[in-house]
């Protein structure tokens, strides 16, 4: 069954990987580029303060946990733990991927790039829906980064769907815990009946 699994994860991402030009090379790059998305970190941290005031140590803390527990569980467990190679370092399909930039560390399951922007994404719906219902573009943001990784030949799709279900959990998991801090430090509720 894994190697079913397997085989399948690698057709797909031989698929996709094939679709590029000079462009989408230089898009891709810049996609997943993390200095790119500066503005958008500095508009998200403006508007946590703009609306939390001094209450928005806790929603910045928790935006920072997220990022590091989606780091440290994808990049300091799982890429260890599993060995699988990257589709770039893979010396069975080497000779087929398109790689326009670097391609990173040798193990590449799970994703890095897709846990935090989508570990990113769901705490910044959570915080945030009640106030902007545009906060649904931040999956769109998130799904762009995680494709890039494809794209760019460094991850399978399956290492970006594991990342973004890791990103999920504990973009989720950190903000229920941020709420309940706020609840017993009686702040104003981050979630309302």
């Amino acid at each position: 069954m894994i190697d079913w699994i397997d085989k399948i994860d690698r057709e797909v991402f031989l698929f996709f990987n094939a679709m590029h030009s000079e462009f989408s090379d230089k898009a891709w790059l810049f996609i997943t580029d993390i200095p790119t998305w500066i503005p958008l970190y500095a508009f998200i941290l403006f508007f946590m303060i703009k609306i939390f005031k001094k209450d928005s140590v806790f929603v910045v803390a928790g935006l920072l946990l997220v990022v590091l527990f989606c780091d440290q569980f994808t990049s300091g467990f799982m890429k260890p733990f599993f060995e699988r190679l990257r589709p770039c370092h893979n010396p069975e399909i080497q000779g087929l991927v398109h790689v326009p930039g670097k391609c990173g560390g040798q193990y590449g399951f799970a994703s890095g790039h897709s846990a935090n922007s989508f570990g990113i994404a769901m705490f910044v719906w959570f915080v945030f829906r009640r106030y902007w219902n545009g906060t649904r573009i931040m999956f769109l943001w998130a799904l762009l980064v995680a494709y890039s990784r494809v794209a760019l030949g460094v991850h399978y799709p399956g290492d970006i769907v594991v990342g973004g279900a890791i990103g999920a959990f504990f973009g989720w998991f950190v903000f229920i815990t941020v709420s309940e801090i706020f609840f017993r430090l009686k702040l104003e509720p981050l979630i309302k009946n």
